[in-house]
């Protein structure tokens, strides 16, 4: 009996610091730095299990034991919190650290960029040759629909997915923008703002330019005055195929299309790009100028005048510093 009494209050005691001893141990492990010296990346696809998603961490590395990594992951209570993605394990990542990371959806995030300025079909090209990107390309939107940006994704998204989201930018960025316009402006709806903002946005490359040049043709607008912009010829010409690849014929400018702006009054029917938002910004609160004209510098920018005669000698400046370049590189190819 003596014996009897003494297994009943040792074995349970033993069991008891058994079971404490493992957690510890187990706790140690699932706590202690991973088996991995350098970051890795692990893809989870949706649907996996908890069990397959172990596996797969076993498989690349960066856990020492599945069986502990189970059962910390059910202590934990993590089991239906595991997010599918594409991650990136930092080095030595303990197996606690990665529970986390799983639970908090913690994926890689790619980055697509469509410039400003960029026609619908030229951006449709950027999303088609993007690596990461799955799917089709869906039907190129209309001109001016497509808000050019940087564009944070997961593996998987697809391509139809981030068209959505381009438009839905635009659309609510015009919707913002357009109840805080000016008053009085010379044209009536956001779709007229957009092909206005899409011309200005052509028409220069220097961001500090955009207000002054969205005041010019605001001021042409109100006169009325022709705009008489280039990057209207050019879009009539090659359509969303983008630049032309040579000077403007003056038969080109002569020809009335309905893009040409040369001949015809008002705004386009169309935008001609899809402007960002610094252009989309400068015609609806144009700064206040009394400039009708405006003509390229020679150092990428332009010059303005308020007046015709005042255009026109810096026209002919222009043209002057237009004919020395052409000279100096006939010099230089003579040269060579």
């Amino acid at each position: 009996m003596r014996l009897v009494l003494i297994a009943l209050i040792v074995l349970p005691s033993l069991a008891a610091l058994t079971v404490g001893a493992l957690f510890l141990y187990g706790k140690h492990r699932f706590e202690a730095a991973g088996p991995h010296a350098e970051p890795r990346i692990v893809m989870l696809s949706p649907g996996m299990g908890v069990r397959a998603i172990a596996t797969r961490l076993d498989e690349a590395g960066v856990i020492s034991d599945r069986q502990i990594f189970l059962a910390g992951v059910r202590l934990s209570k993590a089991d239906a919190t595991l997010k599918a993605g594409e991650y990136e394990i930092p080095a030595y990542a303990s197996m606690s650290a990665i529970v986390g990371i799983l639970r908090e959806g913690r994926s890689i995030l790619h980055r697509i960029t469509i410039p400003e300025g960029r026609t619908s079909e030229q951006a449709m090209l950027i999303v088609a040759a993007d690596p990461i990107l799955v799917g089709e390309v869906p039907r190129t939107p209309p001109e001016g629909a497509l808000l050019p940006e940087t564009y944070s994704f997961t593996r998987g998204a697809t391509r139809a997915e981030l068209v959505v989201l381009m438009q839905k930018a635009a659309s609510d960025l015009m919707a913002e923008l357009w109840a805080a316009r000016a008053e009085n402006l010379p044209f009536n709806t956001p779709e007229e703002a957009i092909i206005l903002a899409s011309i200005v946005e052509k028409e220069t490359g220097v961001a500090s330019e955009r207000p002054r040049v969205a005041a010019v043709f605001v001021n042409r607008l109100r006169k009325p005055m022709r705009l008489q912009s280039d990057p209207t010829i050019i879009y009539g010409l090659v359509g969303g195929k983008g630049a032309l690849g040579r000077p403007i014929r003056r038969s080109e400018i002569d020809r009335p299309t309905a893009y040409n702006t040369y001949q015809i009054d008002g705004l386009p029917p169309t935008p001609i790009a899809n402007p960002g938002r610094a252009s989309i910004e400068a015609v609806l609160n144009p700064p206040v100028t009394d400039e009708y004209y405006f003509v390229a510098d020679g150092t990428g920018g332009h010059v303005f005048s308020r007046t015709l005669a005042e255009h026109q000698r810096r026209v002919l400046e222009w043209r002057r510093i237009e004919r020395e370049k052409a000279r100096g590189s006939v010099e230089k190819e003579a040269i060579r």
